[in-house]
């Protein structure tokens, strides 16, 4: 008789896709169709959907300053401030926010239970302690690292950061702080324009393509792994590396992004790490990027699987 299947658990709210202006660049219908798209495969059962509550303000303060959220909540934020998020205070869009933050923490915690959990939603790496920036407001993945740290669910977090963009504010963020690590892999001469110092910086070049790439972060991983001996990995599975990403400068295949993905989950799973992905980055026509996006929860899928076979 064979194992019943691992099931994988999976993260969402309907209201991450807040109302956005038609004209608008960021793609919030992508949460949404990328739902439907996982439920029409083998993410149909309803036992791997879970659905956040929104982040209480405690945990929202443990990285943000208490003035910053409450000016952004309340339409207080100055003009320039907005112009830097690139994304308007409105109602639909706190929510949304709070949501997400709760739904990072809820992925962390179930990754620590199931050994991996994925977010359909998160990895505002951009958003530092007083300012957002980049279409981020509140640092997810800060605020997840902080809230398992301060109960005492884990005592060292490592961020891996594959966004094509610095994780700029996750890097400031925790500069001080020894019980996290943060590891960004980006394009060297994409935004932000200052990057910031992560513990772990890899710069990449402009048109790499998926072997370079991938040479790279086999390169890194498992030895930051060894090294860090995290309790959690909180991993940014931004798809934005893509060669028609309209804000990336890489030139990744589909393949080349699955094939990241295994390479990190496995990397994780093969030394027993807990590791839990968010959304990140992805800018083209929502068709496509779902598709993308969906490589991080196959590949979360087989790992799973392949563990399973093990045991």
């Amino acid at each position: 008789m064979e194992p019943p299947r691992p099931i994988l658990p999976l993260v969402y709210h309907p209201a991450y896709s807040a109302p956005l202006p038609s004209s608008h660049r960021f793609p919030m219908a992508k949460f949404q169709m990328l739902k439907e798209r996982l439920q029409k495969g083998r993410f149909a059962a309803e036992a791997h959907w879970w659905e956040p509550l929104p982040a209480p303000r405690r945990w929202m303060e443990m990285v943000h300053g208490r003035a910053y959220l409450e000016a952004f909540a309340q339409g207080r934020l100055e003009a320039s401030a907005l112009r830097r998020i690139g994304l308007p205070a409105t109602t639909p869009l706190v929510r949304r926010t709070w949501l997400a933050v709760g739904g990072t923490v809820l992925t962390a915690r179930l990754a620590l239970e199931k050994g991996i959990a994925c977010h359909l939603a998160g990895g505002t790496h951009h958003a530092f302690a007083d300012e957002g920036s980049g279409f981020c407001i509140v640092n997810d993945v800060a605020v997840a690292a902080r809230v398992l740290l301060n109960e005492g669910r884990v005592g060292q977090v490592l961020v891996v950061d594959l966004d094509v963009h610095q994780g700029d504010g996750t890097a400031w963020i925790f500069r001080n702080e020894p019980r996290v690590f943060t590891f960004s892999a980006h394009c060297a001469s994409n935004f932000p324009a200052r990057k910031q110092r992560s513990d772990l910086d890899l710069p990449l070049e402009d048109g790499l393509e998926d072997r370079a790439y991938l040479a790279q972060i086999e390169g890194v991983l498992p030895e930051l792994l060894e090294k860090v001996r995290p309790d959690l990995v909180l991993y940014n599975a931004g798809v934005d590396p893509h060669r028609d990403d309209r804000l990336g400068k890489l030139c990744l295949s589909c393949e080349g992004l699955l094939a990241r993905e295994r390479v990190v989950l496995q990397a994780c799973r093969s030394r027993g790490i807990p590791v839990a992905t968010v959304l990140g980055g992805g800018y083209d026509e929502l068709p496509a990027l779902v598709e993308r996006h969906a490589l991080v929860f196959q590949a979360a899928v087989e790992v799973m699987e392949e563990k399973g076979r093990r045991k």
